[in-house]
């Protein structure tokens, strides 16, 4: 008896000390007895990585993950049952009886496992600082299982893809099915090697985006990567047939990763401070970007129109299909190789030439291996002496490139890129051939014919050009520069800047206008009339005319050519010039062929064209990106400070342009804010600290756009509201909608479509957060476009907006109040509480 009950005692103890082990298990690690319940988390011993069970945004179904501490749910960088969610809140995560890490669901059975197939009893699961789950052997520590290697769409430091060129396995990025559902999506992101590895996007098996190759530095096909990713960047190829490309900063409080989207665009966040993420890049910034854009032959190039354009020596394969605006058929070579044309008796066989392209970037299909063992010159020689080669280049970091078959997504950059070299007959570039001489001899005979025919009638024009340009310069010499506290000199500097701008003669503009005639008036806004014209070299153009009664005057007028002549986006209308003659002050614009935002939205007398939800949601991100522009990436700040839907115009293809930059203000480098005695814009767009107390930055901007967003989507002009004094407002009227849940009765019955609902609703939530009332809760324009975009997934709940309510008065009733000297402030804001 004695016996067994020591027995039992021993029995006991171990069991005891084998609880003891396991509670003294780290918080990181997952083991036989420790698990992990919905809704249960695991943290990295750093505290950077967490491990448990979420749900997307709009999504009730429940998934494994691994998130950012600091950033929760908005930043989950690895899914294990992506494609097997939870339908309940009941999962566990936990070590199954082989070893395997596996995800149960209610009726615990495994929806999800790390399917190792040698089966290994003793494991552990470990979340790293890194933010890799691993399955360790407990034996020896070693890893036999990572989420690294399994990744869905995120790139975090220290991770690897990789390829193998002989077996063909792959450890890649691919999108989520979109921001509700992390399922696996149609883009992938990879390493992609034809001698030379670069990385690829495929939407399905069709590429879709490439970096260029990979010079041992950077990618050449990335302009600027080395002012936008510091260090850490690496592409190692192991001599085994295996590539691995990864990063990782030197500085561990940086956060950084790369998503691949579900639109199929790689975004780089970034966090130097932990408290929010910033967009640092993007893969695909505009359309050239797009693999193959053009076709064979093509160049593609952002700044120009159109942007597709066959190389010298080419022509369109489909003319037809090319002036409609789709390039993928590409060009055809217009003169065969001087090598690949047979020569009769005794003609001289000329020796092909290249065609010099300056930063470029490189096609794709590399033919012939990379060597350092040659020069630029030798290269050269090389391709000329093969008569299949048809292009060439040279970079210091891989050596000597050539191509022999069709050149493929050509992109021409405005900074960095290569020289490319393409072959041409040499009588596509020959100038040899020709009498210098005889030339000469022609060209100065009818040259002094013509000048001598011609001086006296040049010479009156030439006169009454300068006459007008020099009256034009007396009447901006002696306007005031816009904007408020400008130092004298600046002053003087931009006027000199501004009579760069082309000077049309009030002449040839009544000429274009019919006289501004009253059928070719587009419409009225504060600054006066704006009418349709046509020059004589056909170009159509919208005429600006300073009205004798607008309460603006030729401040607002060199405040907008000040600015606009300066800002060059596919977002901003471009100032074509001006003309100041007496009393006559006007600005020439490219013509917009669908007038402006306002018109199609809300007048529904002119509503020739309605626009769909994709339509409305492509110029909502334009509109985004042109302010964009105007904050943070043109030579200047900008804040235009009279942003609505009237200033919005459309060009043919419905893109958005901001115009009206009369009202606009330059900011300096280190200057976030400003004051103004005088408060000038429009009535409903105008954020409550600009209207109260004259007081603007770009979260003035912000609140307008939210307003402008507002009206997108429902249809409803801001002021439309106002009809008696117990109406509300727009903004009054979202809120109250907001917090009854019952948003969709906001929405434009028109894009009210079941497939379009979460993306709308999820514009309705930024445009309250835009327009909160105080300017630190508003986002800036990045973070907006992010949330618009379902990069920053997850958003805060808005705050109360501001509630305007009375109109600020017009510039003539201000300008008699200061007579009187009281203040011109005359907005006040009413405090609605929400419920």
């Amino acid at each position: 008896m004695k016996l067994v009950r020591e027995t039992k005692l021993f029995e006991l103890l171990i069991l005891l000390s084998y609880f003891c082990l396991e509670s003294g298990t780290a918080p990181d690690t997952i083991t036989t007895t420790k698990f992990i319940n919905d809704p249960e988390t695991l943290i990295s011993s750093n505290g950077n990585f967490k491990l448990g069970f979420f749900s997307p945004a709009n999504s009730t179904y429940r998934y494994v993950g691994i998130w950012y501490a600091k950033f929760p749910a908005s930043s989950i960088i690895w899914v294990a049952n992506r494609n097997k969610p939870l339908k309940t809140s009941s999962g566990i995560l936990t070590m199954s009886e082989d070893g395997n890490l596996v995800v149960l669901d209610e009726q615990e059975k495994i929806i999800w496992s790390s399917n190792i197939t040698d089966s290994v009893f003793n494991t552990t699961a470990q979340l790293l600082d890194s933010g890799n789950l691993v399955l360790l052997e407990k034996k020896n520590g070693t890893i036999i299982w990572e989420s690294f290697q399994h990744p869905a769409d995120a790139l975090v430091p220290k991770m690897k893809v990789s390829t193998n060129v002989r077996t063909g396995q792959k450890v890649q990025l691919t999108s989520w099915t979109n921001q509700s559902d992390p399922s696996t999506g149609t883009f992938s992101a990879g390493i992609d090697v034809f001698n030379l590895p670069e990385i690829s996007i495929w939407n399905g098996s069709r590429r879709y985006w490439r970096s260029g190759p990979w010079n041992s530095r950077v990618f050449i096909g990335i302009p600027s990567m080395d002012s936008v990713f510091l260090d850490g960047f690496s592409l190692i190829d192991d001599q085994e047939g295996t590539f691995y490309f990864s990063f990782a900063f030197s500085n561990d409080s940086i956060l950084s990763n790369f998503v691949l989207n579900a639109q199929g665009n790689i975004v780089q966040n970034y966090s130097n401070n932990g408290d929010n993420w910033e967009v640092r890049w993007l893969a695909l910034k505009t359309e050239c970007d797009v693999y193959g854009k053009c076709g064979a032959f093509g160049i593609c190039n952002s700044n120009s129109l159109p942007i597709c354009n066959c190389l010298v020596g080419f022509e369109p394969k489909n003319t037809e299909e090319w002036n409609r605006g789709n390039w993928t058929s590409g060009c055809v070579r217009t003169t065969p190789l001087q090598c690949e044309r047979v020569t009769t008796d005794g003609e001289e066989r000329k020796k092909d030439e290249f065609l010099k392209l300056k930063m470029m970037k490189v096609p794709y299909f590399i033919n012939r291996s990379y060597t350092f063992e040659i020069e630029e010159d030798e290269c050269r020689d090389q391709c000329l002496e093969n008569c299949s080669c048809i292009a060439y280049a040279y970079d210091a970091g891989i050596g000597c490139m050539s191509w022999t078959r069709d050149l493929i997504d050509l992109q021409k950059f405005s900074i960095d890129g290569v020289d490319l070299y393409v072959r041409l007959a040499d009588s596509e570039l020959d100038t040899k051939g020709v009498d210098v001489k005889v030339v000469i001899t022609i060209t100065t005979t009818i040259g002094t014919l013509f000048v001598a025919i011609c001086t006296f009638s040049l010479w009156l024009c030439m006169a009454k050009r300068k006459a007008r340009k020099r009256k034009t310069k007396e009447a901006l010499a002696y306007a005031k520069f816009p904007g408020e506290s400008k130092p004298e000199q600046d002053s003087m500097t931009n006027q000199v800047k501004l009579l760069e701008l082309p000077i049309f003669s009030l002449e040839e503009l009544a000429s274009a206008t019919n006289n501004f005639h009253q059928s070719n008036k587009l419409g009225q806004g504060g600054f006066g009339p704006v009418y349709r014209g046509k020059l004589l070299q056909g170009q159509e153009i919208a005429v600006k005319r300073l009205s004798r009664a607008s309460g603006q005057g030729l401040e607002e007028f060199m405040n907008e050519v000040v600015v606009i002549s300066k800002l060059q986006h596919r977002n901003l209308v471009r100032l074509l010039g001006g003309c100041v003659e007496g009393e006559e002050k006007l600005l020439i614009y490219e013509y917009m062929p669908n007038k402006s935002l306002d018109v199609i939205l809300f007048d529904p007398s002119k509503q020739e064209l309605v626009l769909d939800w994709r339509q409305r949601f492509q110029i909502i991100e334009g509109i985004g990106r042109g302010l964009l522009y105007l904050h943070r990436d043109s030579r200047l700040r900008i804040i235009h400070r009279d942003l609505k839907a009237s200033n919005i115009l459309l060009d043919e293809d419905l893109n958005p342009k901001i115009s009206d930059f009369g009202m606009a203000r330059i900011f300096g480098g280190n200057e976030d804010q400003a004051n103004t005695n005088r408060v000038v814009g429009t009535y409903g767009y105008m954020s409550p600290e600009y209207a109260m107390e004259g007081r603007f930055s770009e979260k003035s901007d912000i609140f307008s756009f939210g307003v402008l967003l507002l009206e997108i989507v429902s249809g409803r002009r801001n002021t439309s509201f106002y009809h008696d004094e117990q109406a509300m407002s727009l903004l009054e009227f979202v809120w109250k909608m907001w917090n009854a849940n019952k948003i969709a009765a906001l929405v434009d019955p028109k894009i009210s479509e079941p497939c379009f609902e979460v993306e709308i609703l999820r514009c309705i939530h930024v445009g309250l957060l835009c327009v909160q009332d105080f300017a630190k809760d508003r986002p800036t324009v990045s973070i907006a476009i992010s949330m618009l975009k379902s990069e920053i997934v997850n958003l805060p709940r808005p705050k109360q907006p501001a509630f305007t309510a009375t109109q600020i008065a017009t510039e003539t009733t201000t300008s008699q109040c200061n007579k009187s000297g009281c203040s011109i402030n005359n907005v006040t804001v009413t405090m609605v509480q929400g419920r």
